[in-house]
């Protein structure tokens, strides 16, 4: 960390003006001619300070050169990158200055084309282009250099203290030129990181040799996954989506496991077109159901687990509506996210001042491309987000008796609901509802009988006998042996769906057979880790 003394007092003396966002440039310009600055700008910018009646010059003016090529040579000049760049401490740099008469600059204030806005306008490649700022990089990388002496705003939101700043003691000093600087790097990155992932994705490059990422910070969280660690939430793109977009309408902060956890959920109940409600759990669904209605769809999602819903975080893809959250408010939960919430929902859940309740606005699309990655020693692994969807006409019958229209709605939506569990993932289903859940275990017929003592304590606790009797099995992976099958086949259900794709596949398929079930094979696999 930098320390300030008296000494690193820089006074401004003059500065360049230069912004596409014109947001506070007129008070900046104002405090900045307070203190007897000389102002210098280009363009519109130029035109709001003289409209605003703040004396300006241009800076073709200053260098006795013209604006060349519609404006894409401006600032690239010696008078101005000579005048930033030369040390004030430095007697060869300042001889130079003053025989090449190159006035020192002080202070540098510019904002870049809206090259990531832009492009996610949908804009045309030429246009794209023509929002490359190619001079105000040039700037910010030439000032934030020269820290040392200039100062250097890349954000309207900077201004305030480099007004109070000036207010105060007349000038900059080191320690913040130090901290505008480390900012100033970061936009020039995030920058060239958007131009080039752009580039990339114009080219068809999903892998290009060099991967460039950059985000925003978004949230400061109290810690990680657990109190001892430090972290944060960072929001990419220029329009936020998924959480990033999400407004909290009351409740505590929220946690590193919190968005975890919501992510996930709202990455399941995105899967649906009916009405739908998703419980999660350490980024795993406990309950997960469609219905007429919200309110039927979270007491079936309730009914699978409800002892692991205590705590849960709740996605509806539908508006919360008063009767779904009363019913919400029965029970204890840390989140709850919806694309909207009718304002009679929120008073029903005002009383619970702890839950975080989010209003999503546009569900996420299930079958956006995109890409994951995961930091590793050492490196980053990359890979496309899991967007693959079976639908009914990719189902292959592989046993002698084919599910009932029934069985096959049923085994579509318990394979949705496996794609999102941790692997092994075995998720029994009925009614579109799940009755039981494995999730996470090394060995698949594990996950098959957690997820029956699931449906079994779930069952008990409704009264009923046996909640697999008459469901439907989906499993992530194909079953490498019969055992997993016969466990499942064993707890009562009718048909299974699974990836197929085992050197066993005609063992599991005969051990089918034998038991009367019917099992279709998707030949996609959903692995989650």
């Amino acid at each position: 960390m930098a320390t300030s003394t008296s000494s690193d007092l820089v006074p401004i003396r003059r500065a360049l003006l230069s912004v596409s966002d014109k947001s506070g440039l007129v008070e900046l310009a104002r405090a900045l001619a307070a203190g007897g600055a000389e102002i210098l700008s280009t363009g519109g910018s130029a035109r709001a300070l003289t409209d605003a009646g703040i004396a300006v010059r241009e800076v073709s003016d200053f260098t006795g050169f013209p604006e060349l090529l519609d404006g894409r040579v401006k600032t690239l000049h010696p008078r101005i990158h000579g005048g930033l760049l030369g040390r004030r401490d430095d007697p060869a740099h300042q001889a130079a200055m003053n025989e090449h008469d190159l006035p020192a600059i002080d202070l540098v204030a510019v904002n870049l084309y809206p090259f990531e806005a832009t492009i996610a306008a949908g804009a045309d490649r030429a246009t794209a282009i023509e929002n490359i700022d190619i001079g105000g990089p040039a700037l910010i990388r030439s000032a934030a250099k020269n820290h040392a002496h200039v100062a250097v705003l890349t954000d309207p939101a900077q201004y305030p203290e480099l007004i109070q700043a000036l207010k105060g003691e007349g000038g900059t000093r080191l320690g913040l030129r130090r901290r505008l600087a480390a900012a100033a790097y970061a936009r020039t990155a995030a920058y060239d990181a958007a131009i080039a992932t752009w580039a990339a994705r114009e080219e068809g490059e999903l892998f290009p040799e060099r991967l460039t990422l950059a985000g925003r910070l978004a949230q400061e969280l109290r810690y990680g996954e657990n109190p001892h660690q430090k972290a944060a939430f960072y929001a990419t793109g220029e329009r936020p989506t998924g959480l990033a977009a999400a407004r909290q309408l009351q409740g505590k902060e929220l946690s590193y496991n919190n968005l975890n956890d919501t992510d996930a959920a709202l990455e399941l109940v995105a899967e649906f077109d009916e009405p739908a409600v998703v419980i999660v759990k350490h980024a795993n669904p406990c309950g997960v159901a469609v219905g007429d209605d919200l309110a039927e769809a979270w007491r079936r999602a309730l009914a699978s687990d409800p002892v692991s819903a205590y705590g849960g975080i709740v996605a509806l893809n539908r508006p919360l509506d008063a009767l779904t959250a009363l019913a919400l408010s029965e029970l204890f939960l840390e989140i709850v996210i919806a694309p909207e919430v009718e304002e009679a929902a929120q008073v029903a859940l005002a009383a619970k001042k702890n839950l975080r309740l989010l209003v999503m606005g546009a569900m996420p699309d299930p079958a956006a491309p995109g890409l994951v990655v995961r930091s590793l020693g050492g490196g980053l692994l990359v890979q496309e987000r899991d967007a693959g969807r079976v639908a009914e006409a990719d189902l292959k019958v592989v046993t002698k008796r084919a599910p009932t229209a029934a069985e096959r709605k049923d085994l579509l939506f318990a394979f949705r609901v496996a794609k999102h569990v941790k692997s092994n993932a075995i998720v029994y289903a009925k009614g579109g509802a799940t009755v039981g859940i494995g999730a996470g275990q090394m060995s698949r017929v594990d996950s098959a009988r957690i997820a029956v003592l699931k449906a079994e304590d779930a069952a008990k606790a409704a009264g009923a006998i046996r909640g697999t009797e008459g469901a439907v099995v989906a499993s992530d992976a194909f079953f490498p042996f019969a055992d997993g099958l016969i466990a499942a086949a064993d707890a009562g259900v009718s048909a299974v769906i699974q990836p197929g794709g085992s050197l066993r596949d005609e063992e599991v398929i005969a051990a089918a057979d034998a038991r009367g079930l019917a099992m279709v094979f998707t030949g996609m696999r959903h692995f989650r880790h």
